[in-house]
C-alpha cells in the first residue's frame, strides 16, 4: 500500500512522522527513507508564525541511520547571505525554498543505497516465513516529501521517485510520500501503476490507525 500523507502548510505532517517513526519501531516495524524537519527560531519578525517562531529552512533526516544534512534554505535568506544558485534546480523552478543541488545528490545517494539494500532483501520462504532477524523485517518507505521538482519536472529527489517505481516489495510492502494537495491528483498518477493500491490520508488519528493496520498484519 502507499499512504500519500498531505494537509496544510505548517500543520505538523513531519512532526506527526516523527512520532510515527517512533511507534512502528517500538512495534518492530523498520523506516527508511528521508524525513525532512523544519529549522525554527523564536522570532518576531514578518517571517513569524502566529506561535512566535520563524522557518528559516529545511534539513533532512537520512533514516535508519538518523544522519542529518542541510538541504534548503528560504529564498530571501539564501539571496542575503549569497549562497543562493541561480543554476541550482530549485532556482530554475521558482520554488521559495532554495534547495542546494548537493543535499539532493547526498539524499539520492541514500536512496540508491536502499534500493541495493532492498535488492538483497529475503523473499517470503516456501512456507510464507520471514527472517528472524528484526533488522530484515519488511518496513516502511518514507519520502518526505515528493514536490514540484520530483512530480512536474523530472527532477530533485530521482532516485526516491525510482525506488518508489519499483512498487512493493519484500523489504518495503508499503510506502508513505509527503504530497502538497496540489500534486496530489499527478502524483496518484505517476505513480499508480506501481502501486494500485493507494490512499490519501491526514496527519490524524485516522492516519495512524491505517498505516499501523497495514505495517502490523500486512494488509
Amino acid at each position: 500500500m502507499l499512504f500519500l500523507l498531505t494537509g496544510e502548510v505548517q500543520i505538523g505532517k513531519t512532526r506527526w512522522l516523527e512520532s510515527l517513526v517512533t511507534e512502528l519501531a517500538d512495534r518492530g516495524v523498520p523506516c527508511a527513507g528521508v524525513l525532512a524537519p523544519g529549522r525554527w527560531v523564536p522570532s518576531e519578525g514578518e517571517h513569524a508564525d502566529e506561535n512566535g517562531y520563524e522557518k528559516l529552512g529545511i534539513d533532512n533526516v537520512l533514516l535508519p541511520g538518523g544522519e542529518r544534512i542541510p538541504f534548503a534554505r528560504r529564498g530571501d535568506l539564501a539571496r542575503a547571505d549569497g549562497t543562493f544558485n541561480e543554476e541550482s534546480q530549485a532556482a530554475k523552478a521558482e520554488l521559495a525554498w532554495h534547495i542546494d543541488d548537493a543535499a539532493i545528490a547526498r539524499v539520492n545517494a541514500h536512496f540508491d543505497e536502499l534500493a541495493v539494500a532492498s535488492s538483497c532483501h529475503p523473499e517470503r520462504s516456501a512456507e510464507g516465513a520471514e527472517s528472524k532477524d528484526p533488522s530484515r523485517a519488511p518496513g516502511l518507505l518514507i519520502v518526505d516529501e515528493l514536490g514540484r521538482l520530483e512530480i512536474w519536472r523530472g527532477g530533485g529527489l530521482t532516485s526516491a521517485m525510482a525506488l518508489l517505481a519499483q512498487g512493493p516489495t519484500a523489504a518495503f510492502p508499503h510506502a508513505l510520500a509527503v504530497v502538497r494537495d496540489y500534486l496530489l491528483d499527478d502524483a496518484e498518477i505517476l505513480l499508480a501503476e506501481a502501486w494500485p493500491d493507494h490512499c490519501r490520508i491526514s496527519p490524524d488519528d485516522t492516519g495512524r490507525a491505517v498505516i499501523l493496520s497495514a505495517c502490523e498484519f500486512g494488509a
